[in-house]
């Protein structure tokens, strides 16, 4: 029997089609309330925290190696602690968030992330041994930990159905922009101040942060959970705009919350409605940090340096940012167009022959021959690294970068998402954890073509289980995305 659920060009798709048009003109408004975007970029200024910090040690560990204190210096065992050690923070930020977003809410946890974040940024400030340097990445991790669980379900749980796609895609972009913005200081500070501004310059965005979501509203649905339906309305209100029909949305906001009233239990935890989304979220989580976008971001400036291409370092580290921000905005405005999954396709196709060349490159072309090559500027053969690198990044940045953020909000349970994200975080923090820790000594021991064709490997992986696991959300409201896994009829996603 064909569900009662029937579409209509701009009204919510889960109205009857008789309804429609009264809804277009409404629907339209709410979706320009500019309210929204602000409540979005507030929030998002956390995940720019989160790409400054992610990406600090790529121009700090030069300039720490050559470090006249023998405190203060980095050898290759210190150096590969202090580019790792921010990930595991970061998972301990995730398993704090599977607690913190269920019970201070989305908006708290993330105002909360704040206060490690500045603590952390002002001991690398004034660190006086390599023990602050890390206890300082550990801090900023575990912000940058709580902030990957709960921004993209705060967004997710406010956003219009109509810009949900490319509102998800917005900490991504976010992210792209800070790493951006340390490259460029990185620069800068490099000729003119000491790279301990870095650290300063970190903590202008968490404070602008925290000031901003103080005048945010929580999300509708979790203040639905907690029995505040008078809040819950506000701020849906808020979020839609007055002049627009929210009250419609508040309902079927109201029974889907009530629906999942009940936290999640063990037994249930077997119902494919449960555990199915959890496994695909985790699934892309962990993919995601194998494809090796985490090593490569944090120890391009190095990468670059062994493969000596034409360019300095630094200034191939700010072009492949600039890459991935240009590629990120592509996906974002595509998201909503083109669909989440031919996105993930092509994403992971760029990604494993970038891959492929780049462990290619390295391989039949030893490190002697390469610097040889570098010194003649004919030959512009050593331009091959850089390109590889740039099109990896473009890759990710398209599809498996914010689509797996955007996915992991959009199909787990309510009864089940503060958890399950934090899980999603761990996972994906622990797997990053590892190959930071290791990437280094790996290239030591076997070469650095090793990695990438591991990477190129793992891409391949990734298209498969795009095309066999994950289901496509474009255009559906959360409500219709929780009936499909529950009752396995894809006619709720027409």
């Amino acid at each position: 029997r064909e569900p009662l659920v029937r579409k209509t060009s701009f009204s919510y798709r889960t109205f009857p089609e008789s309804v429609g048009k009264r809804l277009d003109k409404e629907y339209l408004r709410s979706l320009r309330n500019k309210r929204l975007y602000l409540a979005v970029f507030a929030a998002v200024l956390g995940n720019f925290n989160f790409g400054f910090a992610l990406v600090y040690p790529s121009p700090v560990i030069p300039a720490l190696e050559a470090h006249p204190s023998p405190a203060l210096r980095l050898d290759q065992h210190t150096a590969s602690w202090f580019g790792s050690v921010f990930t595991l923070g970061a998972a301990a930020g995730g398993l704090s968030a599977m607690l913190l977003n269920d019970r201070l809410g989305r908006k708290l946890s993330i105002m909360f992330s704040a206060l490690p974040s500045a603590v952390g940024y002002a001991l690398m400030a004034g660190a006086q041994g390599i023990g602050m340097l890390l206890l300082g990445r550990v801090l900023t991790g575990y912000a940058g930990g709580v902030t990957s669980a709960s921004i993209p379900v705060y967004i997710s749980e406010i956003s219009h159905p109509g810009v949900r796609g490319m509102l998800g895609a917005c900490p991504q972009i976010m992210a792209v922009l800070g790493s951006l913005i340390l490259y460029a200081l990185g620069k800068y500070l490099r000729l003119v101040l000491d790279w301990r501004w870095l650290a300063v310059a970190g903590e202008v965005p968490v404070l602008t942060m925290i000031v901003l979501l103080c005048f945010m509203p929580n999300s509708p649905r979790f203040l639905l959970s907690q029995g505040k339906d008078d809040e819950a309305l506000g701020s849906l209100c808020w979020l839609r705009g007055k002049d627009t029909d929210y009250a419609r949305e508040y309902e079927q906001i109201k029974e889907s919350v009530r629906k999942q009233s009940r936290r999640v239990s063990c037994a249930e935890i077997r119902d494919p409605f449960i555990y199915k989304p959890i496994l695909i979220a985790v699934g892309m989580r962990f993919l995601q940090q194998l494809s090796g976008v985490t090593c490569v971001l944090v120890y391009l400036q190095s990468i670059f340096k062994k493969t000596s291409v034409i360019l300095k370092p630094e200034y191939d580290a700010a072009l492949v940012g600039l890459v991935r921000l240009f590629s990120v905005v592509i996906a974002a405005v595509s998201m909503d167009k083109a669909g989440r999954k031919i996105l993930l396709f092509v994403s992971a196709g760029i990604m494993l022959v970038s891959n492929l060349t780049m462990g290619l490159y390295i391989h039949f072309v030893p490190a002697s021959q390469n610097s040889t090559i570098a010194n003649k500027t004919l030959n512009y053969i050593t331009l091959i690294p850089l390109l590889a690198t740039m099109f990896f990044i473009m890759g990710y940045a398209m599809g498996w970068g914010p689509i797996t953020w955007l996915l992991m909000s959009e199909i787990l349970p309510l009864k089940a998402r503060g958890v399950a994200s934090g899980l999603c975080v761990v996972v994906s923090w622990l797997t990053a954890f590892t190959l930071t820790q290791f990437f280094l000594r790996v290239v030591e021991a076997f070469g650095l073509e090793v990695p990438f064709l591991f990477f190129a490997v793992i891409c391949a992986g990734n298209i498969l289980f795009t095309g066999c696991c994950v289901p496509e959300t474009k255009g559906r409201s959360l409500e219709q995305i929780e009936a499909f896994f529950r009752t396995g009829r894809r006619s709720f996603m027409r």
